[in-house]
């Protein structure tokens, strides 16, 4: 009975409800690591660190300058208007203007500091990620979503970015605004301070509600967020198919689902992060009128033991004691929501690199390819592996062709060639040394590999080409565009070589395409050419151009060719074909029309 099956286009699994329980219970225990994230954005910041102090003294006399303030209209109130002393009032007033004045010129000095800082930090961490995602294998990006990984590269960075950008600076404004509130409020007079405290228990409790469920609302909208563009990215890419199997209602549908999921948990993220500032306003309303009805009848029935002034003050400071700790509460859950976000990016950084750990960097390469008992899965835990005990021997400069049916490992051997992927067992030479031993770039640099869906770039058809090598001159472009037939159709384009290929590509075909990336692959002169199933999406005029070039190309080099099409490989020196990872037979193409073996039956059944 099958318990589990895989939907098109980023359909979930449906799972069993063991599933669903084992795999819930999974998510509830997997917690942050809140401190060792922010410890790994402090490293970030190591060439900023002097101007965070600075900036972090600019806040604190920020701070204190939003303190005196309050204290000075209080001072004054009593110095002068009480006794109605007005000698040397205008004078006092200018003092308090310059301090209010100061207090706004620091707090901006501060933000444009921290805006500067807080970019430059978040292009580090952007350029070391994609950096790094650069260095990641090819098994690494086979198991993600595409859109999911460009929402870590943009969602979750720029979170970090908008958070790094104001919280950083409203956080350490209020925490250096509460301390010296509370300090000027116990100096003036400590009853009105114990009494305006009362607050802090309602307040503490209503903040920790709040924040016990914000924090894990945070980090799943973020994780619901990069599933949703992670589908966008998947059903856009597959949108031909889509519209043939007709199924614009369904992915509609599961979009809906996948959406209302993000608005559920945003619905429910922005409801409790909302209940601080509604906490935050009636409790400065119940504190200012501690303030005002306490402080009132104490200076009436005592004697001088609070007067009109720090009446005054304290009522500025009851709304000033409770601003900082809304502004921390409500930075709190941005700063939960930034760090769910860094530590998804962190996961990215976190990955292995592939391994290098060859040694050798600038040998040419003559294209001797041998396999040794090769075996191969995509997955450890597979039954059954791709390639399975494969061994074969291609000399410098001869033509292969593989073939077999879907599955039987052929564009698997290209990827071990490449080193996409690492063999699990055996051996793969080139040039009677283990490919390990090489470094990937001396390998790479000189294999040449055609993909069966060309892929071309936002840029102009020259660069395209210039691509495989960049510092190729012009003249070398023009000519292996020619090599790939490729230059006749390019010069009759309006803008030639210098037509710019837009995302679409409308005006090029198919097999357009294909010439211009096998251009590219031949202006770097490779000894390995890889072609797989480099025209099965080509029209027989344009293949007939391709096999044309091939047959010249081909001449001197090692080159393996992969191709259903049976026809398109007539000119190779020996055939392949394989079945289930394995070598079924092999030989030319008069030898295997004699043994009467697979190769046979696959051309009498053409």
């Amino acid at each position: 009975m099958i318990d589990k099956i895989k939907r098109p286009f980023g359909y979930e699994p449906i799972l069993t409800k063991e599933d669903l329980k084992s795999k819930k219970k999974k998510e509830d225990q997997r917690a942050n690591d809140f401190w060792g994230t922010l410890v790994r954005l402090w490293q970030f910041m190591r060439g900023e660190r002097r101007l965070l102090y600075f900036i972090i003294f600019v806040v604190m006399i920020t701070s204190l300058l939003t303190i005196a303030g309050p204290f000075l209209v209080g001072q004054t109130v009593d110095n002068y208007l009480v006794v109605q002393e007005f000698d040397g009032l205008i004078g006092v007033l200018v003092f308090i203007f310059f301090v209010y004045l100061m207090s706004s010129a620091t707090q901006y000095l501060a933000s444009f500091l921290m805006v500067g800082l807080a970019q430059r930090t978040i292009y580090n961490l952007r350029v070391r990620l994609f950096s790094h995602m650069q260095e990641l294998s090819v098994r690494f990006f086979d198991k993600r979503q595409h859109g999911e990984l460009m929402s870590r590269m943009t969602n979750d960075i720029e979170t970090l970015s908008q958070t790094m950008n104001s919280s950083f600076i409203q956080f350490t404004t209020s925490i250096v605004t509460l301390i010296g509130t509370v300090s000027v409020m116990l100096y003036l007079s400590p009853l009105l301070t114990l009494l305006t405290m009362t607050i802090i228990p309602v307040l503490i409790f209503g903040v920790a509600f709040v924040t016990k469920r914000t924090g894990p609302l945070y980090k799943q909208r973020q994780r619901r967020t990069g599933e949703l563009n992670g589908y966008i990215e998947e059903v856009v890419s597959g949108q031909e198919i889509v519209k043939v199997f007709s199924q614009e209602d369904r992915t509609t549908d599961d979009f809906e689902k996948r959406a209302g999921k993000l608005k559920h948990v945003t619905f429910w993220a922005l409801l409790y992060a909302g209940f601080i500032p509604k906490i935050m306003n009636m409790l400065n309303n119940i504190s200012f009128a501690i303030v005002a009805g306490a402080g009132g009848l104490i200076a009436l029935y005592t004697d001088g033991l609070v007067t009109i002034g720090t009446i005054v003050i304290f009522a500025e400071f009851a709304r000033q004691f409770t601003r900082p700790l809304a502004d921390l509460s409500n930075q709190f859950n941005q700063v939960l929501s930034a760090i769910a976000g860094a530590e998804r990016v962190f996961q990215i950084i976190d990955t292995q690199e592939e391994s290098d750990e060859g040694t050798i960097e600038d040998q040419t390469i003559e294209g001797k390819i041998d396999f040794k008992n090769v075996y191969f899965s995509y997955d450890m835990e597979q039954f059954e592996p791709t390639i399975r005990d494969l061994s074969f021997s291609i000399d410098a400069g001869e033509s292969v062709a593989l073939i077999g049916a879907t599955g039987a490992g052929k564009t698997t051997v290209m990827q071990l060639l490449a080193r996409f992927y690492e063999v699990d067992s055996g051996e793969v030479l080139i040039d009677g040394t283990n490919l390990t031993d090489y470094k990937r770039h001396n390998v790479r640099s000189q294999t040449a590999f055609v993909l069966q869906d060309p892929y071309l770039f936002e840029s102009t058809i020259r660069e395209n080409i210039r691509y495989g090598k960049l510092d190729a001159t012009d003249e070398e472009v023009v000519e292996a565009a020619k090599l790939a037939n490729a230059h006749d159709f390019i010069v009759q384009l309006e803008d030639g070589y210098d037509t710019v290929l837009e995302l679409d590509e409308g005006f090029i075909s198919q097999g357009q395409k294909q010439l211009i990336s096998i251009a590219r692959a031949l202006i770097t002169d490779p000894a390995i050419l890889l072609l797989d199933e480099a025209t099965s999406s080509i029209d027989t005029v344009t293949e007939l151009k391709i096999q044309e070039a091939l047959e010249h190309l081909m001449k001197g080099r090692t080159s393996i060719i992969i191709a259903h099409r049976l026809n398109t490989i007539k000119a190779v020196d020996r055939i392949f074909v394989l079945e289930q990872g394995q070598m079924l037979e092999s030989g030319s193409e008069k030898q295997l029309l004699e043994k009467k073996g697979r190769y046979y039956e696959m051309i009498n059944a053409k």
